[in-house]
Formats: structure tokens, C-alpha cells, sequence
């Protein structure tokens, strides 16, 4: 089966995933996806989009907002479920990321607390139906696959 990586990821941000992919036997290729990072090329209707930490979805979250908003709303009126993948080691759900410590508010007052991340990643999965989920880095090409609804 072949597993759609998005264009404008970068190709070595990601490589890792790849990587599990393929080693899982999916080929993998690159094209322009409507939502998220990773989408089956015969059924685009769950798609996930794959961030590497918590700083990144608190960047997505908090900084650049409206965009990542616009991608949310984009894929509920396309019909597609989207599932955000967040590769962290200790976090398992939304309710944990509320205890979540984000290291940078020690030295800036722009960063978001994690009971701030946790109250937007709830409002936007009420308003937009995404999904938060969350995983180890080595995990992430295997969680992709069962999201995506195989392994069945």
C-alpha cells in the first residue's frame, strides 16, 4: 500500500518516519495534500499531521494560530478527519498536556502554559473535530498506519 507524505514537509525533517514506514513495507510517496503530513493514496479521508514535540504545536497553537486554524476548518468542510500526531515521550493524552511544563516561559512571556495548549487543543476538538494524539518518536511510523486505520 502506498502512504502520501505532504511536498512541503521537508524530506529530511521527517526522514525518520519514513524510514518506520517503509521498514513497516508502506511505499511512501511525496505529493501536495489538501490537510495534514500523511493520508493513504487510495483514501484521503483521515489524514494526520505530524508535529515533533510540544513546542511545536504550542508554535502551531499560539503563534501561528490563524493558519493552522484555516488547515482545521479546511478539513472539516473537506470531510476529513484530521489527527494530530505529537511525538513526545511522557504526554499521552490532552489531559496530560494541562500539567505539561513548557521550559520556555523561563525566559519568554509569549510562551503558552500547557493548561493554556490544553484548553485550545479541547476548543478545537469541539469546534473542528480534530483529534490529538500522542506517541514516542521510534513509534511514530506504526501509529501513523493505525490511525490511518490499518493493521486491521
Amino acid at each position: 500500500m502506498i502512504i502520501l507524505e505532504d511536498s512541503r514537509q521537508k524530506p529530511e525533517k521527517n526522514k525518520h518516519i519514513r524510514e518506520q514506514l517503509e521498514k513497516l513495507g508502506y511505499k511512501v510517496d511525496r505529493c501536495k495534500l489538501y490537510a495534514g503530513d500523511y493520508t493513504w493514496a487510495t483514501n484521503q479521508s483521515i489524514c494526520v499531521d505530524t508535529k515533533a514535540n510540544m513546542g511545536e504545536i504550542e508554535s502551531n497553537l499560539v503563534h501561528d494560530h490563524e493558519r493552522f486554524r484555516e488547515e482545521c476548518i479546511r478539513a472539516k468542510e473537506a470531510g476529513i478527519q484530521l489527527i494530530i500526531l505529537i511525538q513526545d515521550q511522557k504526554i499521552k493524552s490532552v489531559g496530560d498536556v494541562f500539567g505539561w511544563y513548557n521550559i520556555r516561559k523561563k525566559w519568554s512571556p509569549k510562551a503558552a502554559s500547557g493548561r493554556t495548549l490544553g484548553k485550545i487543543m479541547t476548543k478545537m476538538h469541539v469546534e473542528y473535530g480534530v483529534e490529538w494524539e500522542f506517541c514516542k518518536k521510534e513509534e511514530v511510523g506504526k501509529r501513523i498506519v493505525e490511525l490511518l486505520g490499518g493493521f486491521k
